[in-house]
Order: C-alpha cells, then structure tokens, then sequence
C-alpha cells in the first residue's frame, strides 16, 4: 500500500543550527510525532544519508537528508557526526574520509519541531 503523507520537521543542534528534514514514511512520522510528544524517550536523534543539493523545504543549507535514509537513534560511531555548520563549511569533502558513505548522525541532533504536513 502505498503511503500519502509527507511531513517536514526541524532540528537542531550543538550550534542551535536549524535543518529541516522531509519525512515520506508514514512509520517515520508517526516516531517523529512521539519524540516531539515525549512518548519516546530514546531513539532521539536523526541520522540518514546526505545529498549535497538544497531542498525548497531546507534553502539554508546546501544539503540535504535523503528522505528514504533517515532514521532515529540513540547511540551512534563517531565517523557519522557533525554540526550542521561544520557539514555545510566541509561539505567538499563529506562521503570520504568525512561522513564515510554520505551518512550523517549528528549526536546532538534534537527534533524541535513539526513545520508542516500534507497529503500528496
């Protein structure tokens, strides 16, 4: 069954540095919902792989997560994080030696926000 929902959320970070994120996924949407709740207490924090173009929902930032890449954690390795900023002033050289395989976990990563929701 195909899903319908889209949502956009914002997080921050360390710097207090705001990205923005879509979610696609209904699953992912409703684990967003319960960590802005606060009927999840653990898997706090957003990871997922890198694209490095802007997204209209995200023109901050010349980058963005691939939607059908991210994820919550609550522990990750230390080769996968980054502040925002730092991403976007290296981003030349992010998917190497920095943020292997274009995935970022940025630790601090805090979900502050749901900005909007719709149907496709």
């Amino acid at each position: 069954m195909a899903n319908n929902n889209e949502a956009i959320f914002e997080f921050t970070d360390v710097r207090g540095d705001k990205f923005n994120i879509k979610l696609d996924d209904e699953r992912r949407i409703k684990f967003a919902r319960d960590i802005l709740s606060g009927a999840e207490k653990n898997k706090v924090h957003v990871f997922g792989r890198i694209s490095k173009r802007t997204e209209a929902y995200n023109p901050k930032w010349s980058f963005h997560m691939d939607p059908k890449t991210i994820d919550f954690f609550d522990m990750a390795i230390e080769v996968c994080d980054s502040s925002t900023n730092y991403l976007e002033d290296h981003l030349d050289e992010a998917c190497g030696a920095f943020l292997p395989g274009c995935f970022w976990c940025p630790w601090t990563s805090k979900l502050t926000r749901e900005i909007s929701s719709s149907k496709k």
